[in-house]
């Protein structure tokens, strides 16, 4: 595949962003970020916080976007990108714990978590969730391959990429991120 194709091929997978919520029902992409624009506003006024997990070039996303909310959008976030934090909780309970765990104990009601896996079956991310929900967080999730990916119907608001590579799904999910910090911006 020349670059030509490849730019093409990412510009048809942008063109195909499905949004859809909690229930699985569709929802037009636009309203989805304006939903999401608005949840960041309450996030804001009520102290709460946005806290971003992922593995591998997810986790590297959710480090970028969380240092662009705070900085750009002066909310307070959380990542658990931290290695010592990372090994002790897989060591001494399991890599599914390794976001549930430290979430479990700072996460609060009224938080909101961004869930990126692309292939939307990662056991860590889909743990995670289950305490997100216990908690009382907002869920926004990011995923991608198989349309039927257990993590695409956790959300309030789910975004799905119907990519077949992680490059492609993950290089959709940074230009989701972007536009949504730019519409918070």
């Amino acid at each position: 595949m020349n670059w030509n194709k490849k730019i093409t091929a990412l510009n048809a997978l942008l063109a195909e962003v499905a949004a859809t919520d909690g229930n699985m029902a569709a929802l037009d992409v636009d309203i989805a970020f304006t939903q999401l624009k608005d949840r960041v506003a309450d996030i804001k006024i009520s102290r709460n916080a946005i806290f971003f997990i992922g593995n591998g070039a997810s986790a590297s996303m959710c480090s970028h976007f969380a240092a662009d909310f705070a900085k750009n959008g002066k909310i307070h976030t959380q990542t658990f990108t931290d290695l010592s934090l990372i090994t002790a909780v897989a060591n001494d309970l399991s890599y599914e714990k390794v976001f549930a765990d430290p979430l479990r104990f700072r996460a609060r009601s009224g938080d909101m978590l961004v869930a990126i896996s692309s292939s939307g079956a990662s056991p860590n991310i889909l743990e995670a969730v289950k305490v997100a929900k216990d908690k009382g967080m907002y869920i926004l999730t990011l995923s991608g391959m198989k349309p039927e990916n257990p993590l695409r119907k956790q959300g309030e608001i789910n975004f799905y990429i119907p990519g077949e590579t992680y490059g492609m799904v993950e290089t959709c999910h940074a230009a989701v991120l972007h536009y949504w910090m730019d519409l918070v911006a």
